[in-house]
């Protein structure tokens, strides 16, 4: 193969990466959000 074509698919690559690690973060970010509601829930619900 020629160099064009290796660094394409590399950049190929690394493109498709960064998409998959934003939605990983955009899940870990999620996840915590919802998971600060349900604590005030509960502690709310222990203070009444």
């Amino acid at each position: 193969m020629s160099k064009n074509k290796v660094n394409a698919k590399r950049e190929a690559y690394a493109k498709k990466q960064e998409e998959q690690g934003k939605k990983v973060v955009a899940w870990i970010f999620g996840a915590l959000i919802v998971l600060a509601i349900i604590y005030m829930i509960w502690t709310f619900s222990m203070m009444a």
